[in-house]
């Protein structure tokens, strides 16, 4: 791997602020939320958010899957958005949150394959037949391998903000792109971990946006610990395998038959894309951030246009002045009518 597909990759992959807060029932046509734990393999469960208001049921069903690093909670606000016509389900991968996190850890355990795997035990155990799946970043392979693999259970794919092939670096032959780890987010650092409130702070600090329900995410991912310090519930060898199997596939879009909507997020401000950099910022490292911001959407537009051309017939929406981690939640309204105006398969 070269240095600017690290720099890239790290920054692509990354997870950031999600959830915003719904409520979890009341009044008729509210979306209410149901939280399971579904048996899908010897020893292993998935975690999964159940969101119907009582418009849709197992044959208008949504799934959704976070990007890398993501759980269930990610979707806290655009599932139960959803929910007002379908039923959505939001569900954390294994390795993540508080779904199981099996052995052996290695690329095959966590494979695109597996979790596609897993998808399917999911929607047999709930009797589910067809699914509009949407999947975001990394989430990408698992809706293109399922979609391929599984036609008969897919009435619709989108892809929110992913590339079109993880496997390999995007080719850019423009301005260098500046190799200055400025531009990956600060890693926490022993005082970020001294407790819960400690570890919100960091968060707040390299993300764009505080949504009022970023603890329900931001929790999913720690282990408290005693003595009120916290730790990421990911173990790091789950996660290195986790990338490496994602690492492993290189999508085959013409497998996919289903109606397909591609949603591009593009940043325009460091903000949108390194909240961390500030006036306060080295001047030559704040040079070099610029830079950056200036390159990447040379880079990420085109390529997730490839993932629309290698889809006969797909739509594609680009949403500028957004955020990778969070546009489905700062532009909600935009994604939902998107969604709505598509016209999937019955």
């Amino acid at each position: 791997m070269n240095k600017h597909g690290d720099t890239r990759r790290r920054l692509i992959l990354s997870m950031g602020a999600l959830a915003a807060l719904t409520a979890c029932g009341g009044q008729p046509g509210t979306p209410s939320v149901i939280d399971r734990q579904i048996t899908v393999g010897a020893g292993v469960t998935l975690h999964v958010r159940d969101w119907t208001s009582g418009k849709g049921g197992n044959n208008d069903v949504i799934v959704l899957l976070a990007g890398l690093g993501g759980n269930a909670h990610a979707f806290d606000s655009l599932a139960p958005a959803l929910a007002r016509r379908h039923r959505v389900l939001a569900i954390t991968r294994r390795g993540y949150g508080q779904s199981s996190k099996p052995a052996p850890i290695d690329a095959n355990t966590y494979a695109p394959a597996t979790l596609v795997a897993d998808l399917l035990a999911v929607l047999d155990t709930l009797k589910i037949q067809r699914i509009l799946l949407a999947g975001h970043s990394i989430a990408g392979n698992e809706v293109t391998l399922f979609a391929g693999s599984h036609p008969q259970r897919v009435r619709g794919v989108v892809y929110l903000d992913t590339t079109y092939d993880y496997s390999h670096d995007i080719v850019w032959t423009g301005e260098e792109i500046p190799d200055n780890p400025v531009m990956d987010a600060p890693e926490p650092q022993a005082a970020d971990l001294a407790s819960l409130g400690a570890s919100l702070a960091y968060a707040k600090r390299i993300h764009k946006q505080w949504w009022p329900a970023m603890e329900a995410y931001w929790r999913d991912t720690l282990d408290i610990l005693p003595g009120d310090s916290v730790r990421p519930n990911t173990p790091l060898a789950v996660a290195a395998a986790m990338s490496e199997g994602a690492r492993t596939l290189s999508p085959d879009y013409r497998a996919v038959r289903a109606p397909a909507l591609v949603i591009v997020a593009q940043p325009s401000t460091l903000a949108d894309m390194m909240p961390w950099i500030t006036h306060l910022t080295d001047p030559r490292d704040l040079a070099d951030a610029r830079a950056w911001l200036r390159i990447y959407p040379q880079m990420h537009g085109p390529d997730c246009q490839r993932i629309a051309a290698a889809l006969p017939g797909s739509t594609l929406l680009t949403i500028n002045n957004a955020s990778h981690s969070d546009f489905f939640i700062e532009y909600e309204t935009a994604v939902v009518n998107a969604f709505e105006a598509m016209r999937w398969e019955k």
